[in-house]
């Protein structure tokens, strides 16, 4: 992993010290292969932003996601890259929105695996507000859609649509949504 304890040191004194979670999930080859793949270059994160514009939250859908399943924007920061303008850059791609970083909420640390194999991975969680631009997908290859939700939206029907999906990393990300909102709730 190329973001740095240094780093990470720096973003906790800005935005704040992050709650800790840890889980592991057991995925179907072709999961963990597409998992792989994308830490082909060292990467073994990434950055989930919950970018508010008032009470509302955006939204992405994947072009492989079933019809109406959506959850927060994510990606990775690239190597060499400001994490901050990593996560800017990440927001703009998937949501055409320009952000700021405004706390740093979560650091989930999970062990995927498939057939005894298992590969460790950080998801970075944040939540930030939009400042600028439309919700619109610029990458709209990797992104097939954008939405407002509410808070509420996240936390039943739109967590429903992950935790009930076939796909490991579906459910991981409903974990790490629903653990997202009970922290923002909390705080």
């Amino acid at each position: 992993m190329y973001i740095t304890q240094e780093v990470l040191h720096q973003l906790e004194q800005k935005y704040g010290v992050p709650r800790i979670f840890r889980t592991a999930c057991t995925m179907s080859q072709k999961e963990f292969e597409l998992l792989k793949w994308s830490m082909r270059n060292g990467r073994a994160h990434d950055v989930t932003l919950f970018i508010f514009k008032g009470a509302q939250i955006a939204v992405i859908r994947k072009p492989s996601y079933p019809p109406g399943l959506y959850r927060p924007p994510s990606g990775g920061i690239e190597r060499g890259e400001d994490f901050e303008t990593g996560a800017q850059r990440e927001a703009y791609e998937e949501t055409g929105l320009e952000i700021q970083l405004q706390k740093y909420l979560l650091k989930a640390y999970v062990d995927f695996s498939f057939e005894g194999e298992v590969v460790s991975w950080t998801s970075h969680v944040f939540t930030a507000q939009a400042i600028g631009g439309h919700l619109q997908p610029v990458d709209t290859k990797e992104i097939a859609g954008a939405r407002w939700a509410t808070l509420n939206e996240l936390k039943t029907n739109l967590w429903t649509g992950l935790q009930n999906s076939k796909s490991a990393g579906l459910r991981y990300r409903a974990e790490l949504q629903a653990i997202s909102c009970n922290t923002m709730e909390e705080r």
